[in-house]
């Protein structure tokens, strides 16, 4: 649904892959061959330009943006991924017209009530990081249902990143810590890196394996700064509505082919 957050570029994160799947699609049974990303990540960035080329109001490219969601749902469900997470509204995105964040309001309505049956089915899980109380209470009171819904299952979790900047996760983060001081001291020899994450709204997930970026375009857009420190990127020229489970297959191949170091040496 997030066509582009608007934030400042993120240079040299690594060389930038073109995914283009080949005319002999990978199988499901090829890629299951070695080990699949535990958390994968998407930037779901095109469905403005996929709409403008068939001369399509945007809010139809978001529309049909809700396939390619499905396919990556239930692909990811198929690989055994654990998490994965889709950046779906940013806190960018309350900038556009009054008319299109009313429409995707509404589109994300329309999905998590159509879309909740097949999610109980697949066993998949609801979580949602952001700034997710200035959604409209409707769309809000949605969501909730839903999560509640999906409560009980035990499968992938699903992330939603709704009214959400990476750089406003982090400040709300220190926010926490601020309020939690001014309750009961805390130490500063405890404050590390591990603390910290505590209070992001990713707590208790992993960080992501892989990000994906559909669009062509070679940022990250404000997107899980803190967790992708240590992500495999991959940037597509795919449109996010003509995204299906041959790209997702094809770029978690990708992603079992490269080395992660960590910082470490060969």
């Amino acid at each position: 649904m997030s066509d582009e957050a608007l934030a400042e570029p993120v240079a040299a994160l690594q060389a930038p892959t073109s995914m283009k799947p080949s005319s002999n699609a990978l199988t499901l049974e090829q890629v299951l061959r070695r080990p699949v990303p535990g958390h994968i990540a998407i930037i779901m960035d095109g469905n403005g330009r996929w709409a403008k080329r068939r001369g399509l109001p945007r809010l139809m490219g978001h529309r049909a943006g809700r396939r390619s969601v499905r396919e990556a749902v239930e692909g990811c469900v198929e690989l055994g991924v654990k998490v994965l997470t889709l950046y779906t509204f940013s806190l960018e995105n309350w900038e556009r017209t009054k008319g299109e964040v009313k429409g995707l309001m509404r589109i994300l309505e329309q999905v998590l009530i159509e879309e909740r049956d097949d999610l109980k089915k697949n066993n998949v899980r609801l979580r949602t990081i952001g700034r997710v109380d200035l959604l409209p209470d409707h769309s809000r009171a949605i969501l909730e249902e839903t999560r509640a819904f999906l409560d009980a299952n035990t499968g992938m979790t699903l992330v939603l990143a709704l009214s959400y900047g990476g750089r406003a996760e982090i400040v709300d983060a220190a926010r926490r810590i601020v309020e939690a001081d001014r309750e009961r001291r805390i130490d500063l020899a405890s404050m590390d890196e591990e603390f910290f994450r505590h209070r992001l709204d990713t707590d208790g997930l992993p960080d992501p394996d892989l990000l994906i970026r559909t669009s062509g375009e070679l940022r990250i857009s404000n997107f899980l700064l803190w967790q992708a420190a240590y992500s495999e990127f991959l940037f597509t020229d795919t449109l996010w509505p003509d995204f299906r489970r041959k790209h997702l297959y094809q770029a978690v191949y990708d992603f079992q082919h490269r080395s992660r170091r960590f910082g470490r040496a060969d």
